[in-house]
């Protein structure tokens, strides 16, 4: 949960909702719900305004923010991946236009975002560079193979009918649904598909630029999606700042001519030599904040439709999730806890 973010929108408040990626049945329908119907199989993200916590077994919620679930795409698939496939579409669709031949480099391509992205630009016909932080991390980037040699194992659905009570008064909500929720998401473990090289930066040796810049010819890297970058020389970093982050300066390098590189470094700044450099480049900066889908309304039948096809190429294997066991509720606090410590590397699902 992005405290800081809720904050400088004027949405915080002294308790905030958490579990906004929810999967679950819908159990009724206000008179003015044109989409759904009772029993159909949805699922969504909460609004950043949202009253309602998706770690509970009954919720109210708009139609507007659910999509239907496929049958064949399970309940901890379909709130484990809704998010990172958002921020995949948000980074490859709108902020760049990822196409067959384009270059992609993925930082951190072990990571849940890491994962849908690298699927999702090599559905596309993309050449994938990703990089791994840990020996393990590209060993298991690199043992990975495409649908339809080896693919994932399907994952069993235990689906639980458990229905607690209904909130009243719904129909004062016309356009409101109560869902009996089966899955609020928090993290989940990555699954991509194999990348054209994985570099392992783990020990510090390897130049990331001079390794993208040697894969693609000396031509550069069409699309940058990076998870946080350095913006200081190693003494001057925060601590809290990861040394595995490439430097601002290495991503300016290796980004080809017309490059786009998308950034989730919320405080990049760039000096004047920077800005000079992307100018020649005739390359762009872009921050990638998926909130932005539900902050006006005039993007709505877009956001739809991404959700829409997410859980299509779910449902098609285009993404291929790899998910840890669903968490019971009684250890949700402890998930929580680790999840806001950005101690986990695997996303965690709560199911009822």
């Amino acid at each position: 949960m992005d405290t800081k973010l809720l904050s400088e929108v004027k949405l915080k408040k002294e308790l905030v909702p958490v579990g906004r990626e929810i999967s679950g049945v819908v159990l009724e329908v206000g008179s003015k719900v044109t989409f759904f119907q009772p029993d159909d199989e949805v699922v969504g993200i909460l609004p950043l305004d949202s009253e309602e916590s998706g770690v509970c077994e009954v919720i109210l919620v708009h139609e507007h923010y659910l999509v239907h679930k496929p049958q064949k795409v399970c309940w901890a698939e379909a709130a484990g991946t809704v998010r990172d496939g958002l921020r995949a579409y948000t980074a490859l669709h709108y902020l760049s236009q990822v196409s067959p031949g384009t270059s992609v480099l993925v930082l951190d391509g072990a990571s849940p975002f890491g994962t849908i992205a690298i699927q999702l630009a090599q559905h596309r016909g993309a050449k994938v560079i990703s990089t791994a932080h840990s020996l393990e991390d590209k060993q298991y980037l690199e043992r990975l193979r495409p649908t339809g040699e080896g693919g994932r194992q399907p994952l069993v659905d235990q689906k639980l009918h458990v229905l607690l009570g209904i909130r009243a008064p719904i129909f004062e909500h016309l356009n409101s649904i109560v869902m009996d929720l089966k899955l609020a998401f928090l993290e989940l473990t990555p699954c991509p598909a194999p990348a054209a090289r994985v570099i392992d930066v783990s020990h510090g040796k390897i130049d990331v630029a001079e390794s993208c810049l040697e894969e693609t010819g000396g031509l550069g890297v069409d699309i940058v999606l990076d998870a946080g970058v350095r913006l200081y020389s190693a003494e001057d970093e925060p601590t809290s700042k990861s040394q595995l982050l490439p430097h601002k300066h290495d991503i300016i390098t290796l980004l080809g001519v017309g490059g786009h590189w998308i950034t989730m470094e919320k405080n990049l700044q760039l000096d004047p030599p920077d800005s000079h450099s992307l100018f020649l480049k005739g390359a762009t900066v872009s921050f990638l904040n998926d909130e932005i889908w539900n902050l006006s309304s005039v993007q709505q039948g877009k956001y739809l439709a991404i959700l829409e096809d997410i859980m299509e190429k779910l449902s098609s294997s285009v993404f291929r999730p790899q998910l840890d066991e669903p968490i019971p509720l009684y250890e949700a606090k402890v998930s929580m806890e680790i999840v806001q410590k950005n101690q986990a590397r695997k996303r965690q699902v709560i199911q009822f």
